[in-house]
């Protein structure tokens, strides 16, 4: 069932809530931003209305990253209605950071038509700190959640055998010798 529309003049609290909220907000429309508030700005280094109209591909680390965040966040907005996961995302300047996103789709029939993402920075606990690659960023995006090798190459498209040499891959460059030592690395633990 399509929700309603968005008011046509909303009240002057309601937009003072949203540029001022503490968190990065965004609204998009069919993966175009539309609007976002201050502290979005600050978050990725970005200038008032700079990214009006364009796509929120250029906030992804990758091409690819955009394409699979966004089937996952598909599937799950129409189910759900929403979707969240922590994710690494890129500021204006190149650099990559860890941010927790979380979407409110307006329409589940159509979720990309409109919807209202929350951005968290979490780089404070967990830095980028390594050179990644696209494929080794999702991988680790998944292990952080308590998910297999299956259970990852599944939601992927790709075999268990390449989840764990991306898994592997990953050991070596942060330097720790079991999963859980990883995973704890990945999340900012020692």
């Amino acid at each position: 069932m399509a929700e309603p529309p968005f008011p046509a003049d909303p009240h002057p609290d309601l937009q003072l809530a949203f540029h001022m909220a503490p968190v990065g907000l965004l609204v998009s429309r069919q993966r175009v931003v539309h609007t976002y508030n201050r502290a979005f700005c600050a978050m990725f280094g970005y200038d008032a209305d700079a990214l009006a109209g364009q796509s929120l591909e250029g906030l992804y680390p990758s091409s690819e990253e955009y394409e699979h965040v966004g089937e996952r966040a598909l599937l799950a907005m129409r189910d759900k209605g929403t979707y969240a996961d922590e994710r690494v995302m890129r500021k204006c300047d190149g650099r990559l950071f860890w941010c927790h996103v979380s979407g409110q789709a307006i329409d589940r029939e159509d979720p990309f038509a409109a919807a209202v993402w929350v951005f968290e920075d979490i780089s404070a606990a967990r830095a980028v700190s390594t050179s990644l690659t696209a494929r080794e960023r999702e991988v680790a995006q998944f292990l952080m959640t308590g998910k297999t090798s299956k259970q990852i190459a599944r939601d992927l498209a790709i075999s268990a055998r390449t989840v764990d040499a991306h898994r592997a891959r990953l050991m070596r460059k942060l330097e720790v010798s079991t999963t859980s030592a990883l995973v704890a690395r990945l999340m900012g633990r020692h």
